[in-house]
């Protein structure tokens, strides 16, 4: 029996829909408080990375814009809804980021800002977050302070660019163990951050703007916390590592950042026809300009935005409420950043693959069963339950090629037909496109540090939120690494002691290399390089609790990439 089938693209739409906003709560895992305005209290001016007037806990930090009080928490210091931009509303609105007013007194920096306006969940009623949202959290480790300037690492949060928020990510563990300083942002969502149309030309996406903003923010701040301009490293998940390949290929980004981390997801991602569901159309991150714009034109005749020309159309844009705007419809036909403007001139994957990218130290990688997080969550609305099932979705996907694919992925060979296909998303959609991407990079740059990892703790807890499906074990799926860097993450269970020493471990890697463009360090398992001379057999770290649970791997040979290398040629 076949899984139905959405009729149109309401159809689409509606099969989409419980999907997409199960990814974006996964992400959202809180919802903060409001903003917290400046408030006219005097203090004493903090040294950078020092504490200033502590009292009740409390401490004092001079920023460009004035001072901020943070939250002492013993063993580090969290400053959260720091403005790094104004806010993005009325004339604002669809502009690139402008810098955030100076203030007089000290802003309480004690709460974080609320989150971007986010996609509607559906029951959902007001809704959720603000246009009003480009702040940013910093996390100070309070050992040591005069040590020397710390890394600064900047987290870029995932969300399929429609939710998430730099507040969802607790910090304390990479900053009190790996003493960096940690910042988290927001940016821009959906319609709100990545609208075109072709009155505003070749504008940015803007929600990737507000990131280089608040990177130039970090940029002029970070020494006021105890951190080295100079060595910032930029991380991220799903579509937070997508965003740091549009940084990578981006002119606007150069010198922005001096090492990069990406975490499921890189410039070749793509997923097939139906991979998400019946029926959905394959999906590429980043958008053409003229598609954008084409979109824009019509979500204008759609919100009665249409008399005189561009500038009297973008007014009417522009007034309209944020209600009228956050629609599911409206917020997912505007979630993939645009090409061929100045900040994104080309597609990133063209960009890397000629060569065109920023020379700096990189660390990627993918979890070993990503895309059973995605299967698992439409298993319910398109069961995958025979071999009919599992061949039909083949075909929507592949074409010609399914029974090639079959013939490499046969059902009888996995425990089931739905964890057979989720084994083929995997492959060809992250392991393998992730290995591409790193073969692209060495081969431009040979001498550049470069190194790989694959996630594989088979029995890592599952995130809070997602479906149990008997039969179907989630293993190592998409953003199952989060709670092991990030305390914040709920899931069904904590942490084990083996799984508690995995973390400890991939804290001291992701810091090491943002200290010194290396992960390796001496308490822990040799992680080697990525090499161009071997591009067949790339050794990426695996990842994994126990006993030998680290050491390196080809995943190359264990995804079957050769097989993908030529279906995809």
């Amino acid at each position: 029996m076949t899984a139905p089938r959405p009729h149109g693209k309401a159809g689409l739409r509606r099969a989409l829909l419980p999907l997409l906003c199960a990814v974006v709560l996964l992400s959202a895992t809180a919802v903060p408080a409001a903003a917290v305005p400046a408030t006219a209290v005097p203090a004493a001016d903090a040294g950078p990375g020092a504490p200033g007037s502590e009292g009740r806990g409390r401490t004092v930090v001079r920023t460009e814009q004035g001072l901020v009080r943070g939250m002492s928490h013993g063993a580090y210091t969290t400053f959260d809804g720091i403005p790094y931009a104004a806010p993005p509303t009325g004339p604002l609105r669809w502009r690139a980021p402008v810098p955030a007013a100076a203030w007089h007194g000290v802003r309480d920096a004690t709460r974080p800002a609320q989150r971007c306006v986010q996609m509607p969940v559906p029951g959902a009623g007001a809704v959720v977050g603000s246009e009003d949202c480009l702040y940013l959290n910093v996390t100070v480790p309070t050992a040591n302070p005069a040590a020397g300037k710390r890394p600064v690492m900047v987290w870029m949060h995932g969300g399929a660019f429609l939710g998430g928020s730099g507040s969802d990510y607790s910090a304390e563990r990479p900053a009190v163990q790996g003493g960096a300083i940690v910042v988290t942002v927001n940016y821009r969502l959906g319609i709100f951050g990545y609208f075109g149309h072709s009155g505003l030309g070749t504008a940015p996406p803007f929600g990737l703007a507000d990131q280089q903003a608040a990177l130039r923010w970090v940029r002029a701040n970070a020494a006021r916390f105890g951190g080295d301009p100079g060595n910032v490293t930029l991380f991220g998940e799903s579509a937070g590592a997508l965003s740091i390949c549009a940084h990578l290929t981006s002119p606007t980004a150069a010198g922005l950042f001096q090492r990069a981390v990406l975490q499921s997801g890189s410039c070749l991602t793509s997923f097939p026809s139906g991979a998400l569901a019946p029926g959905t159309p394959a999906y590429e991150p980043f958008a053409p300009q003229a598609d954008v714009q084409t979109a824009g034109a019509e979500a204008a005749r759609q919100l009665g935005c249409t008399r005189g020309g561009s500038d009297e159309v973008l007014a009417c844009l522009r007034g309209q409420g944020t209600d009228r705007l956050a629609t599911a419809h409206l917020m997912q036909s505007f979630n993939r950043p645009a090409f061929g403007n100045g900040l994104l001139p080309v597609a990133p994957a063209r960009a890397l693959t000629s060569g065109r990218f920023h020379r700096l130290p990189v660390m990627l990688g993918t979890n070993h069963d990503e895309m059973r997080m995605f299967v698992g969550l439409s298993l319910a609305a398109f069961p995958i339950r025979t071999e009919g099932d599992y061949r039909a979705r083949l075909a929507e996907a592949f074409g010609a090629e399914a029974p090639a694919v079959e013939a490499r992925y046969p059902a009888a060979h996995h425990p089931s037909p739905a964890l057979a296909w989720a084994a083929v998303l995997t492959d060809r959609s992250f392991t393998c496109t992730t290995l591409a991407t790193g073969r692209a990079i060495a081969a431009h740059a040979p001498g550049l540090p470069l190194y790989g990892y694959e996630f594989n703790d088979p029995d890592a807890p599952v995130l809070a939120g997602l479906p149990a499906n008997p039969g179907f074990p989630y293993g190592a799926a998409h953003g199952f690494e989060m709670p092991f860097l990030f305390t914040s993450f709920p899931t069904e269970r904590p942490l084990n002691d083996g799984q508690r020493a995995l973390s400890d471990k991939m804290i001291g890697y992701w810091t090491n290399f943002a200290r010194t463009g290396d992960p390796n360090t001496p308490d822990t398992p040799p992680w080697p390089a990525l090499r161009a001379a071997s591009p067949h057999t790339p050794p990426v770290q695996s990842l994994a609790p126990g006993p030998g649970g680290i050491h390196p791997v080809d995943a190359h040979a264990a995804h079957a990439c050769s097989f993908w290398d030529r279906l995809s040629r």
